[in-house]
C-alpha cells in the first residue's frame, strides 16, 4: 500500500488558516510522549496557563487549551455560561457571528441577533442602544471576523456591557486576532475568550486557548443544570488543570500541548509588540503590491486586520481556477470567500510565521502570472 504521507509538499500556507507552522514548534511536537499525569507533564501545563495568561494579557486562573480546534474554544465558552431560556445577545457580521448565534440557538438560549453589514464594523452607538432594550445575560461578539478581514471594537463594547451594571457576561472570538494583534482581556473586561493554535500562534490546529473570569466560574460553578456537553463542562476540565493533585478528565493531547508550549514560547520570546508590528509592516507590504497589481481591499484601512486580508477578485478572473493555479504552479495556498462573499473575494492570510516579507512578495510574485 502506498504511503500518502510521502507525497505532502510545503506549502506556503496564505489562507485563513492553518498558518506555516515554526519548525521549532514541529521539532517539539516530535519530543517523547509523556503521560497526561506525569509530574513533569504538568510542570509543562502550568508553564502553558501561564504564558497564556501573558498572551491573553489576564489574570484569570481558568486560562487553558481546550482539546480541539478554535470551532471547539467557540462551542466551550457558550456550552458552559449559557442554560435554555437565557436572554443572549450576538452581534454579527459575519459567518463566524452566525455560528455563535447557531451555538446559542441549540442550547435553548433566547438569543437574538444584532446585525450589521459584511465588510464594516460593528458600530458601538448601535450597540448602546440594542443594550437599552433588554437585560440580556450575555453579549457575544468576533474580535477578528476572519470570513470578512474586520476588525470589530472589543474594548468599547466591553465598556458599553460593564457600564450597564447588570451582571450580563460578555464573550469575545480571538480566534484570529490574538497573538497577531492586541488582545487586552482583563482590561477590555471580558469575562469569557476563546482562540486557535493555527491561527497566529503558527501552531497545528487541535487546541483552542480559553480564559473565564471569576464571576464567570462562578457561573458555571452554579448552574442550575448541568453542562450539556461533558466533554467541555469546565466545572470538570479545570480540576486537571489546576492544584497539586490533578483530576483525571479525558486524555490531554500530549505531544499537541507541547506544540502549544514552544509556540508560546516563541511569541513571548519576540515580544508581542515586535509581534504585532511584523503583522502590521506585511500586512501594509502586501496592501501596496496588490494596490500597484490594480487589485482594491474590501475593508475601509482603520478597521482592517492585519492578519486576514479581504481583497476583492479582479473582474474576468475565476476565483477557483486562480486559486488552483496558486496552489499547483507556484505552492501558495490563500482562501476563498466565505457566505455573502463567496466568490467575489480571497481572504490573504498573514498568520504568525506567515507574516513576513518575502513571503508577501513571493505571493504578489505569483500573482503576476494569473491576473
Amino acid at each position: 500500500m502506498e504511503n500518502k504521507l510521502k507525497g505532502i509538499e510545503e506549502i506556503l500556507l496564505m489562507g485563513p488558516g492553518p498558518s506555516l507552522t515554526y519548525p521549532k514548534v514541529y521539532e517539539a511536537m516530535a519530543r517523547p510522549t509523556l503521560g497526561h499525569l506525569d509530574p513533569y507533564f504538568i510542570e509543562i501545563m502550568d508553564g502553558i496557563k501561564e504564558m497564556l495568561q501573558a498572551v491573553f494579557r489576564t489574570r484569570n486562573s481558568l486560562t487553558i487549551p481546550v482539546s480541539g480546534t478554535g470551532s471547539a474554544g467557540m462551542e466551550t465558552v457558550l456550552v458552559n455560561l449559557i442554560e435554555p431560556g437565557d436572554p443572549v445577545l450576538i452581534i454579527i457580521n459575519g459567518v463566524f457571528g452566525k455560528r455563535q448565534l447557531d451555538i446559542a440557538q441549540r442550547l435553548g438560549a433566547e438569543a437574538e441577533a444584532l446585525e450589521f453589514t459584511w465588510g464594516k464594523p460593528v458600530d458601538p452607538d448601535t450597540v448602546a442602544e440594542a443594550l437599552k432594550n433588554r437585560k440580556y445575560k450575555i453579549v457575544s461578539m468576533v474580535h477578528a471576523e476572519t470570513s470578512t478581514g474586520v476588525c470589530n471594537p472589543a474594548e468599547e463594547v466591553g465598556e458599553l456591557v460593564a457600564s450597564r451594571g447588570d451582571g450580563a457576561f460578555y464573550l469575545l472570538d480571538t480566534v484570529t486576532s490574538l497573538g497577531g494583534m492586541e488582545v487586552d482581556v482583563d482590561a477590555w473586561k471580558v469575562d469569557a475568550v476563546y482562540s486557535g493554535t493555527q491561527k497566529c500562534l503558527s501552531c497545528p490546529p487541535g487546541l483552542a486557548p480559553v480564559s473565564f473570569s471569576l464571576r464567570a466560574v462562578d457561573s458555571i460553578m452554579n448552574r442550575r443544570t448541568k453542562v450539556p456537553n461533558w466533554y467541555l463542562d469546565m466545572s470538570m476540565v479545570a480540576n486537571y488543570w489546576a492544584g497539586k493533585k490533578r483530576a483525571y478528565h479525558h486524555t490531554a493531547p500530549i505531544n499537541m500541548l507541547y506544540g502549544l508550549y514552544q509556540a508560546l514560547y516563541l511569541v513571548l520570546d519576540e515580544g508581542l509588540e515586535k509581534v504585532y508590528r511584523r503583522h502590521t509592516r506585511a500586512h501594509e507590504r502586501l496592501v501596496e503590491g496588490l494596490e500597484k497589481l490594480g487589485m482594491s481591499m474590501v475593508v475601509e484601512p482603520p478597521y482592517r486586520l492585519p492578519m486576514l486580508n479581504a481583497v476583492r477578485i479582479p473582474e474576468g478572473i475565476d476565483d477557483a481556477e486562480a486559486r488552483k493555479r496558486l496552489r499547483y504552479e507556484h505552492n501558495i495556498e490563500i482562501g476563498g470567500g466565505l457566505g455573502d462573499f463567496a466568490g467575489k473575494v480571497w481572504r490573504i492570510g498573514l498568520m504568525g510565521n506567515t507574516a513576513r516579507p518575502e513571503h508577501v512578495d513571493r505571493l504578489l510574485k505569483a500573482l503576476k502570472t494569473i491576473i
